[in-house]
């Protein structure tokens, strides 16, 4: 078997109960009978967080390595932080990259260790995400991205989990977290993009450069994540203002600026940008049905929008 040491690498701002959770979830799978936890590191990248986290973490987890950011670091350079770190000793074969408002059962590090013993290191690893609230419906397994025509979107997305995602799933980018990335491909390609991508984007521009890199990008079933949707993004709530500065805010998926950057850097055909079309159209369109709906007195019951 490889001889493996997995950095697990968690940027934060603030939200320390997500913390505090996501800490005692992550030390119960360190603490299964068959798994050796120096094969594991955790470093959590506190970007500027203004809740006591730092010192939190120093007297409740002192094995927990704290790097510390002024809040500028964003999503991207938090990770690149942490990646330089992990690289930095000598031991570390792979990262995994993870968020603080996600949980998972006691087995899934035990299944990934096995997972990187078994398959080549320049393979980078996804997981299968589901959404906390339904806990067997399907987020994420993994994303496509078709660069001709643009549609970009997530493998098995409000699915219920199913016989058709229980095989190993190659994609073409993956999410953020429950990521595991080898030392050879960090070493090639380098860091995520904190210039251009500093949030949004960040994963899914690594990710799939790694795979136009020739780097087989493969999602394993057995690697299950439960991610709490309402820690994420910026939404606009019903708010025109909200709105307007949806699309022109750091926190948002749906900053316009950054989608047209995705997009010429990697769409190889001009009617790709119609799937941006598409998206905007959408999410401006439902702002105004349901601004119109409401006026009538019909209420929507709960929006992530």
């Amino acid at each position: 078997m490889k001889q493996l040491h997995i950095a697990i690498l968690i940027p934060i701002h603030n939200g320390l109960a997500f913390t505090g959770k996501c800490l005692e979830n992550i030390t119960a799978n360190l603490n299964h009978p068959h798994l050796n936890s120096n094969d594991f590191s955790v470093i959590v990248i506190d970007d500027g967080s203004t809740d006591g986290s730092s010192q939190w973490m120093k007297n409740n987890y002192p094995q927990t390595v704290v790097l510390t950011g002024d809040g500028s670091l964003w999503w991207s350079g938090a990770i690149n932080k942490g990646i330089q770190y992990a690289l930095n000793q000598a031991a570390t074969t792979h990262i995994l990259m993870w968020n603080n408002d996600i949980l998972i059962k006691n087995d899934y590090l035990l299944n990934l260790h096995q997972v990187l013993s078994q398959i080549p290191a320049n393979t980078v690893v996804g997981s299968k995400i589901y959404f906390a609230d339904k806990p067997d419906v399907i987020w994420a397994m993994g994303g496509f991205f078709n660069r001709k025509t643009g549609n970009k979107n997530m493998y098995g997305m409000m699915q219920k989990d199913s016989s058709l995602y229980q095989s190993p799933l190659d994609a073409d980018w993956l999410p953020g977290m429950g990521t595991a990335i080898s030392r050879l491909v960090l070493e090639d390609i380098g860091l995520m993009d904190e210039i251009n991508f500093p949030q949004y984007h960040g994963d899914s521009d690594y990710t799939l450069r790694a795979k136009l890199a020739g780097y087989p990008i493969v999602v394993f079933p057995n690697l299950r994540i439960w991610n709490d949707k309402s820690n994420s993004g910026m939404h606009h709530q019903n708010s025109l203002k909200r709105l307007l500065k949806s699309m022109d805010d750091i926190k948002s998926n749906y900053h316009i600026g950054k989608d047209i950057l995705f997009y010429h850097k990697y769409v190889s055909s001009p009617r790709a940008y119609m799937s941006l079309f598409k998206k905007y159209g959408s999410y401006i369109g439902g702002f105004i049905k349901w601004k119109i709906l409401n006026f009538i007195g019909l209420k929507r019951r709960n929006t992530l929008n």
